[in-house]
């Protein structure tokens, strides 16, 4: 299983950045995906997921109002739209998949992890 995560860069506070993720080697619409981020010095944390059909989505509440997820199937690709972007936002974003339904996601237990993309937000 392969997730290969893209679009990170820098950029300033305000503005917005669309990470996208590809993955390979799994049933991709049997599975539930999410992004989480880690910061310099600070835990992984979980930002969002969406369900396998795409029905359901949940975010962290320090993104809520301001990232959205989503995913085409068709594509085996999870996307992150953020917008309005924070200092406090910077961090290695990782996407991830799990056959689990939402709530293990949320709870970081997850079957396959990504390698991150960098995201600098620069005030």
């Amino acid at each position: 299983v392969q997730l290969q995560a893209f679009g990170g860069g820098l950029v300033q506070a305000g503005g917005s950045l669309r990470l996208s993720c590809a993955a390979s080697g799994l049933t991709f619409s049997s599975y539930t995906m999410g992004w989480f981020r880690q910061a310099p010095g600070k835990e992984r944390e979980f930002v969002a997921t969406i369900s396998w059909s795409g029905d359901r989505t949940y975010y962290a509440d320090s993104v809520k109002g301001r990232f959205t997820i989503s995913r085409d199937n068709a594509k085996n690709t999870v996307y992150l739209q953020m917008n309005g972007l924070k200092p406090e936002d910077t961090a290695v974003y990782y996407c991830a998949a799990d056959h689990r339904p939402t709530s293990s996601v949320r709870s970081g237990r997850v079957d396959y992890w990504g390698k991150g993309t960098q995201v600098t937000v620069s005030s």
